[in-house]
């Protein structure tokens, strides 16, 4: 038995001290943008085992250069407390904890998207609890040597929104034939909405979940989207709550802010007077029922 153990923990410490040595330095995100990520290029791999051509469309473009409707709308659609955590949302992750042990199976991830960027730079899309230990570390890591700022303009680079398709300007390209600084309010819910899984809800040919996903993610940048961007640009100063959306051209920070957006007349005014943080995701009303029903990676 003692045997054993020794040789337990053995392996234990080489595992730690390989994991220690093979740690990515994720400072240097901090001025350069990454050429490639570790989705890419499993991705890649697919194609190519397949006998396919393994070409992706990855363009990267400052953050100035997103539209802020799409900047919001993903802070919206996939972390509304992207300023508050270090990292790691830990009462989501409890939440998603329970509900995977109460269907014995893993399905909801709790992840913020400081932790959906180390996962797509570094990790793999398995939910082996190994593989959601390293990609904890990595996202304090990535909070600790980056700015709110820049990791959220990683991430809306380098995620996947459709096939072969990654990043703002890769997909504002090919679905709307607009640069990510020109989409309208309306094209920029639908791509924050896709997130989840955009190979199943493809802004190219928008199913039901996907609509449904797009009018909620409209709904909630009309009333929190700018305060939630403006946290981010900010840090951690304190600022007075604006009290319409209009106000986004006092905004100091960020050049981008101070630019008109796209008009789109579909998308009803602003709501003009409900700045109160967001209710919970899973208040939200149920989507219609699909055919389908697909796993996030």
């Amino acid at each position: 038995m003692k045997r054993i153990l020794l040789i337990l923990f053995a392996a234990i410490i080489l595992f730690a001290g390989y994991e220690w040595i093979t740690f990515p330095d994720v400072s240097a995100l901090a001025t350069k943008p990454p050429t490639t990520t570790a989705f890419m290029e499993q991705r890649k791999a697919e194609f190519r085992a397949a006998g396919k051509d393994d070409a992706i469309d990855y363009r990267w473009v400052p953050y100035a250069r997103i539209s802020p409707y799409l900047r919001r709308g993903v802070l919206v659609a996939e972390d509304d407390t992207f300023y508050e955590h270090d990292g790691v949302d830990v009462k989501a992750l409890e939440e998603a904890i329970r509900k995977d042990w109460a269907r014995k199976k893993a399905t909801h991830g709790g992840s913020t998207i400081t932790q959906q960027l180390a996962k797509n730079l570094y990790l793999s899309p398995s939910r082996n609890p190994l593989r959601k230990v390293k990609e904890y570390f990595l996202a304090r890591s990535l909070e600790n040597h980056l700015s709110k700022k820049r990791i959220l303009e990683l991430y809306m680079n380098v995620v996947e929104m459709g096939e072969r398709v990654y990043g703002a300007e890769a997909a504002s390209q090919f679905y709307f034939h607009t640069s990510a600084a020109g989409l309208s309010s309306s094209q920029a819910a639908l791509l924050a909405g896709c997130l989840p899984n955009p190979r199943i809800m493809n802004p190219g040919a928008p199913n039901k979940r996907l609509r449904f996903r797009q009018r909620m993610v409209l709904s909630r940048m009309r009333r929190w989207g700018y305060l939630f961007e403006k946290e981010v640009l900010t840090e951690k100063k304190p600022l007075p709550a604006p009290a319409t959306e209009t106000t986004a051209t006092t905004e100091t920070t960020d050049t981008a802010l101070q630019q008109t957006p796209p008009t789109d007349t579909a998308t009803p005014e602003p709501e003009k007077t409900d700045t109160s943080p967001p209710p919970p995701t899973e208040t939200d009303t149920s989507p219609p029922p699909e055919t389908t029903t697909t796993t996030e990676p």
